[in-house]
């Protein structure tokens, strides 16, 4: 499969974060959007860039600070005057195959709803006329999940926007040693770069579609949704509002794009189970009952996969 060469790519620049490369390559085929979220220094910029690299595509940067403005990243319009007096639009960032939004969470919630159009329907409006965005598009944020000052918290309805949001941890020791060697390597000689065609990821994108999901998983699929929104026992006290029904067209979007990457043309619950937290967790708002208990959006996901059963 094409698709391998640009995971090993991602996996001899992202060390020891395989849960990041696979989300990253399911995101892409999935057609969707990706938060990341860590701490500083957790190669989460590094990520998205060996990502465009390996794929040979335009990627365009905006580091997200309290004084942007929205034109910073959909572009605006100049007046050119001749005889006639016209207006030119100028393209941001966000035009671009790859957009990273650095550090999403300190920009105002102006800016940030300035990518809602753009993640959602795939357009920008400007002055009036709508602009479209390219074939592949794929929003990649960044945020600190400690940092309090000059934040803005994203709201409930742009995280739902996001596909999937993936943690990144600090490394274990021995990769962390991988890493330290890998960059001293990086700045003696810059090692080639095997790339792909973006083809490849469109192509995958139609193949995903023909993958067979039984109806016992779709109705798996919306049962463990539901199950959020009527929460029982513990998840009762742990859960404030449930997932949106977009939950339910991202979960199964996922896991075809994980039976797909594994190689198969079918649907079982266990890619339903591996996709369940990056696509669902985000989406759940957790009550202060949970804060107080420590407890987190996976102990929320393992507590539903127990209470709800496969048909």
């Amino acid at each position: 499969m094409e698709l391998n060469v640009l995971k090993q790519q991602l996996s001899k620049q992202v060390i020891g974060q395989d849960h990041v490369v696979e989300s990253l390559l399911i995101a892409l085929v999935a057609n969707g959007h990706v938060l990341l979220e860590g701490l500083p220094g957790t190669a989460k910029t590094r990520t998205v860039k060996a990502l465009a690299a390996a794929m040979e595509v335009d990627m365009g940067r905006v580091q997200f600070t309290p004084d942007l403005m929205p034109s910073d990243v959909v572009g605006y319009e100049v007046a050119q005057s001749d005889d006639v007096l016209n207006m030119t639009f100028v393209p941001g960032p966000v035009f671009n195959n790859i957009l990273l939004a650095d550090e999403i969470n300190r920009a105002p919630p102006k800016v940030q709803s300035a990518l809602l159009e753009a993640m959602e329907e795939r357009q920008v409006t400007v002055g009036g006329k709508t602009h479209p965005m390219q074939d592949l598009f794929l929003v990649l944020a960044t945020e600190n999940p400690i940092e309090q000052e000059g934040t803005y918290p994203l709201p409930e309805a742009q995280l739902d926007r996001f596909l999937l949001k993936i943690n990144v941890g600090y490394l274990e020791p021995e990769d962390e040693l991988a890493m330290l060697r890998l960059v001293k390597g990086e700045e003696k000689a810059a090692e080639p770069v095997q790339t792909i065609d973006p083809q490849i990821i469109l192509d995958a994108r139609k193949a995903i579609t023909e993958l067979y999901c039984s109806e016992n998983i779709e109705r798996y699929i919306v049962n463990l949704v539901v199950a959020t929104r009527r929460p029982k026992d513990k998840l009762a006290e742990w859960i404030s509002v449930g997932a949106s029904p977009r939950a339910t067209i991202a979960i199964e979007k996922c896991a075809r794009a994980h039976a797909w990457l594994d190689g198969r043309d079918f649907v079982d619950p266990d890619d339903v189970r591996a996709v369940l937290l990056p696509t669902l967790g985000h989406r759940l708002i957790l009550t202060y009952q949970a804060s107080a208990q420590g407890v987190n959006e996976a102990t929320v996901i393992d507590e539903l996969v127990q209470q709800v059963p496969v048909e």
